[in-house]
């Protein structure tokens, strides 16, 4: 596999001001993979301890912050000899000991030259609670599922990568029908890594999956082993929710569809908590373009997203034979997919805000509205060919935006200030955006 982590991350090693880094996501996104990878190839050793695994860790840092007397039983644990210069040390599901992350501030205060990536499943949640974990002694990086591009070469597709990458919209529209061919197998195996792996072994849907299945019971134990008692019926009431909530028309999260009369404040803490372990994505809507987006941001309206396409399939046991019937997943609960492909793909790029808008009088809906590089640019999101963008209309009249994005099924083309993406092209709209 190859992920587009692994340059982040060789930018943090050679930073003249790295911090101790830390990796969030949800479970199964590939954190322990990417973590070991770049240290098999960056360092001459890498130290891994997974703290959930090794209960005996705990000694280590609950006794005092001494850093030297630390490293000095990691040597004993890894029997290694850490170098600070040549040795990664790995912190696997760092949440199961609290202290270990307030010891990361004392690496980043007295002792810089250690490589210190931190990760966990649950790292979010562990962040917002009473932990002593000053802002500004770590970095960040966020993991989420494999994007399309990854997908193609992990299935040996890299020629089809390249091209897209090559931004020749010509050459990239002649193998459209190959692009959509794939695009329509991600729809059914999203970019869960092992789900990926599976696949690329036989081909085989059956396969992957009972791997996603088994993944939604993961993380349903999750709720009951990680959460307080009385939280889990609100997190599995959310969760459950999300296919209804996405198969709307307006898809603005609707508290009265997980049961009657529920209201934000019973469910406020169960959303968090999902969205802190990176199973969800909370999309917040906006008054107006403005610029800074978040200034503009209205706290009580916002759009739920899963965490990854694939595990959207499987919950809502989308059948196989649909992938095998043409194009009609791209239209599937209206859209629902679609959507939800978007933006799980605008989740992976750098350096990327995402929003969404509708009019007062909800009639008008633009999927996404993103901040890049100053610039603040709408995406409308069609899930075939038809190309009557009502709503990106109304924006527009209101709003008179420099450009516009519609991302469908139809190819690339730019007309005055309308810029039409193929679906599976989603990764050329930050270089879109920079052209102007």
């Amino acid at each position: 596999m190859k992920r587009d982590q692994l340059e982040q991350l060789i930018r943090w090693k050679t930073s003249v001001s790295r911090k101790p880094l830390m990796i969030r996501g949800a479970r199964q996104v590939g954190k322990t993979w990417l973590m070991k990878e770049f240290g098999k190839l960056n360092y001459e050793q890498v130290v891994y301890l997974n703290f959930e695994k090794t209960k005996r860790l705990k000694s280590i840092f609950t006794e005092d912050f001494d850093i030297q007397r630390m490293i000095i039983a990691l040597q004993v644990e890894s029997a290694l000899t850490i170098q600070a210069e040549n040795t990664l040390l790995i912190f696997d599901e760092i949440q199961a000991i609290p202290e270990a992350l307030t010891t990361l501030k004392y690496f980043a205060e007295e002792a810089p030259q250690y490589h210190i990536i931190a990760a966990g499943s649950l790292l979010g949640v562990a962040l917002h609670a009473d932990i002593s974990f000053p802002v500004g002694k770590v970095e960040y990086l966020d993991l989420y599922p494999m994007n399309f591009s990854e997908f193609l070469l992990a299935i040996g597709e890299e020629g089809l990568v390249n091209i897209l990458n090559s931004g020749d919209w010509q050459l990239i529209s002649s193998y459209a029908t190959k692009y959509i061919e794939k695009l329509r197998y991600y729809y059914f195996v999203g970019g869960m890594p092992e789900a990926i792996l599976k696949f690329r072994e036989n081909f085989n849907f059956e396969e992957v999956r009972k791997i996603q299945k088994d993944l939604l019971n993961a993380y349903d134990q999750d709720f009951s082993k990680h959460s307080p008692v009385e939280l889990v019926p609100r997190l599995r009431m959310v969760w459950n929710s999300l296919p209804a909530q996405l198969a709307k028309e307006n898809k603005k999260f609707i508290y009265g569809l997980l049961k009657n009369g529920a209201r934000a404040k019973e469910f406020e803490l169960a959303i968090t908590w999902l969205a802190d372990c990176g199973q969800v994505y909370k999309i917040p809507g906006i008054s107006k373009p403005g610029m800074p987006l978040k200034a503009y941001e209205i706290q009580s309206t916002f759009k739920l997203f899963m965490v990854d396409i694939g595990l959207l399939g499987a919950m809502t046991d989308l059948d196989k034979k649909t992938i095998l019937l043409g194009n009609k997943i791209f239209i599937e609960f209206k859209g629902a997919f679609t959507e939800q492909y978007v933006l799980q793909q605008l989740k992976t790029e750098e350096d990327l805000s995402i929003y969404y808008w509708s009019s007062d009088s909800s009639k008008a809906e633009i999927d996404f509205v993103i901040q890049h590089t100053g610039k603040v640019v709408p995406i409308e999101v069609k899930a075939e060919e038809n190309l009557q963008a009502k709503s990106l209309k109304v924006y527009y009249e209101k709003f008179q935006p420099a450009v516009s994005l519609r991302a469908s099924m139809s190819d690339f083309r730019k007309r005055e200030r309308l810029v039409n993406v193929p679906l599976y092209a989603i990764s050329r709209i930050p270089g879109i955006i920079k052209s102007g």
